[in-house]
Order: C-alpha cells, then structure tokens, then sequence
C-alpha cells in the first residue's frame, strides 16, 4: 500500500513539474500565436485558453477556478482512499494522471494572472515584472502549445453550410496537463470501468 502511495505520488510531481516547466518556457521564449514547427504534423503553438478544455467558455472564469479547486480537491480525496484500500496500481495511477493534469491547470488559473507580464504577438512575457501581472488572483489564462493538424482538406463546395470551408484534423491546441487528464480517463475507461464501479461499493 505504500508503494503505491509512492508510485501516485511520484507521478503526480513528475507531470505537474514537466507541465509547469513547459509552461514557463513558452510563456517567457515565444509571442502569442508563434509556432515551432517539429514536423508537418506537429508544432508547438503558443495560446493561451481563458476557458474550459479546447478553449470552451460556458461560465465565468472566476466561478470556473473555484469550481476546478473544489473538483481537485474531491479528486486527491478519493485518490487517497484508493490507496488506502489498496485498489490496482494501474487504476491509481491513472486517478493520479487526472489529478494531476487539473492541478497543472489550476495553478495557470490561480497565480498566471499575477506572476506574469502580458503576452501579445509582439512581446513576450516576463516572470515576476516589478510593475505587476496581468490580471488578478483566478483569474489567469492556462497555457496550451501542443498543435497535431495530422491533415486537413477543404470541403466540396456543393455541400451546404461547410462548402468550400477547410477542416484540419486535430485543430485543437492543448497542453501537457490535458493530455494527462485525457489519457487517464482514456486508460480507465479502456480497462478500470469495473474498477471504477467497484471504487464505489467497497
């Protein structure tokens, strides 16, 4: 049981430490909406999200940042019990992904707003600027760069409403905490759902 505490933990500061790192990075190196290009397929896109996953805005961003502490908080409850009642490593560690991936957020919505200078397409951020941040506590913007436009074509002009319009596959741009979130719901539902019920009875 407390190797699999350890294993939870582990992973839990290897991805927030990789998140944040990343982020720092391409906060303070890259201007608002510049790419690096690692392949056809893949780039490194600077943007920065004030929403929701894939950039969705359904409510405010005050009342988003309360309601993902609150969630983390239900979240590393739970991991704990599973810990506590000795559930399979794997189901652990994909629980620790998710956790994970909504602190590395998180931590963009609570601090960003104030640690860093503005972002803009001809100026990058500074770390900690003597004149101040740019917003205020929860209120900061969460920082994604990982762009996968695998491949795209443009619709045949004579299908109505999206002729002649171009689709890219995967336009969406995320970040490393996403993709730990992604990926641990992915495992889990792939292979823990029994577990996953069962978390419940026991």
């Amino acid at each position: 049981m407390k190797s699999k505490g350890f294993w939870a933990i582990l992973t839990i500061l290897l991805i927030l430490s990789a998140d944040q790192i990343l982020k720092i990075w391409i906060k303070t190196h890259l201007y608002i909406g510049e790419d690096i290009r690692i392949a056809n397929w893949f780039y490194i896109r600077f943007v920065e999200n004030n929403g929701m996953a894939m950039g969705i805005e359904v409510i405010g961003k005050l009342f988003l940042s309360i309601f993902r502490i609150v969630a983390s908080f239900g979240i590393i409850y739970y991991l704990y019990l599973l810990v506590k009642k000795n559930f399979k490593l794997g189901y652990i560690l994909c629980v620790s992904m998710i956790f994970a991936g909504a602190v590395g957020n998180i931590i963009d919505s609570i601090f960003y707003g104030v640690i860093f200078s503005e972002s803009t397409a001809y100026s990058v951020a500074t770390l900690f600027p003597p004149e101040g941040g740019y917003g205020t506590w929860l209120h900061g913007r969460v920082v994604d760069m990982f762009y996968f436009p695998l491949f795209k074509f443009h619709w045949p002009s004579w299908i109505p409403w999206i002729g002649g319009n171009e689709f890219v596959f995967f336009r969406y741009i995320f970040n490393l905490a996403d993709a730990s979130i992604s990926v641990g719901i992915a495992v889990l539902l792939l292979f823990y759902r029994n577990t996953f019920s069962g978390s419940f009875e026991k």
